[in-house]
C-alpha cells in the first residue's frame, strides 16, 4: 500500500517547511498556500513553490482570499498601519494579527483534504507565538477539529495535526536540519522581498531561534540584530 495523503498548509516560512520535513515521513504530500494581500505575498509564494518543488509535490494548490484584505484590521493587509518593530517581551494582540486568518485557512484545507480523500491536514502552528497570535494556540486546533467532525461526510476521517506546537523556535530549527529541511528557501519577513529586514516580529522570533540553537540562518538580512542574549 502507498503511503496515506495529508495537506500541508504551507506558508513558505519556517515552520510549515519544518512541519513539511516532517509529514514527508510518513504522508504522500499535498501542498496548500493562501494569499491573502500580506506585503510579502509574491515573496512567500516564491518560497512556497520552491518547497514543494524541493518535496516533488505533484499536487499544489494556491487560493487568493483576497476578502482578508478588503476586511483589513492588520499591518500585514493594510500599508496604511506600519509594521511595528519586534518587542519579543510583548504580550499584547499585535497589529499583524489578521483577524480570525487560521479559520479561513483551516476551511480551505478541510474542503480540499475532503476532496483529495487525505487523513491529516498538517499545521506549523507554534504555542510561542500565541502569545500574540490568539489562533495559533493548542485549543484552537483541538475545537476546530471537533468542528471538522461535525461539518464534514461521515465516512471522512480527517483531523488536523500540529507537530511543533510545543516546541521551541530553536527546537524546531534543530528539527528540522535532522530531517534536511530546505530551510535556505523559506521566507519569513513580515515587510521586505528582497532581503528580510531582521527587525519585525517574525524576523526576530526567527533570529532568536537561530542564535539559541547556535546556528547561523541562511537567509539575508538587512539588519541582524543579536536577540538571544548570552
Amino acid at each position: 500500500m502507498g503511503k496515506k495523503r495529508a495537506v500541508i498548509l504551507a506558508s513558505g516560512g519556517l515552520d510549515s517547511c519544518v512541519t513539511a520535513a516532517i509529514a514527508n515521513e510518513e504522508y504522500e504530500l499535498a501542498f496548500l498556500h493562501l494569499s491573502y494581500g500580506q506585503r510579502t505575498q509574491s515573496r512567500e509564494l516564491q518560497a512556497f513553490n520552491s518547497i514543494a518543488d524541493h518535496y516533488r509535490a505533484i499536487r499544489r494548490l494556491v487560493v487568493p482570499f483576497s476578502h482578508l484584505s478588503a476586511i483589513g484590521g492588520s499591518s500585514l493587509t493594510d500599508i496604511a498601519v506600519p509594521i511595528s518593530r519586534a518587542d519579543l517581551t510583548n504580550k499584547e494582540v499585535p497589529t499583524s494579527y489578521v483577524p480570525f486568518r487560521n479559520a479561513n485557512m483551516l476551511s480551505v484545507a478541510v474542503s480540499w483534504g475532503e476532496v483529495l480523500g487525505a487523513s491529516t491536514i498538517f499545521v506549523g502552528a507554534v504555542q510561542e507565538d500565541s502569545s500574540g497570535y490568539p489562533d495559533c494556540r493548542k485549543e484552537f486546533y483541538d475545537a476546530f477539529n471537533v468542528v471538522i467532525k461535525c461539518g464534514t461526510k461521515p465516512t471522512t476521517e480527517l483531523s488536523i495535526v500540529t507537530p511543533l506546537i510545543e516546541l521551541s523556535k530553536a527546537e524546531i530549527i534543530l528539527r528540522g536540519l535532522a530531517l534536511g529541511a530546505p530551510l535556505h528557501l523559506t521566507w519569513s519577513c513580515y515587510q521586505r522581498e528582497d532581503v528580510a529586514c531582521g527587525v519585525c516580529d517574525s524576523c526576530a522570533l526567527r533570529l532568536r531561534g537561530f542564535q539559541s540553537a547556535g546556528v547561523e540562518d541562511p537567509v539575508l538580512y538587512l539588519e541582524r540584530p543579536q536577540y538571544m542574549h548570552a
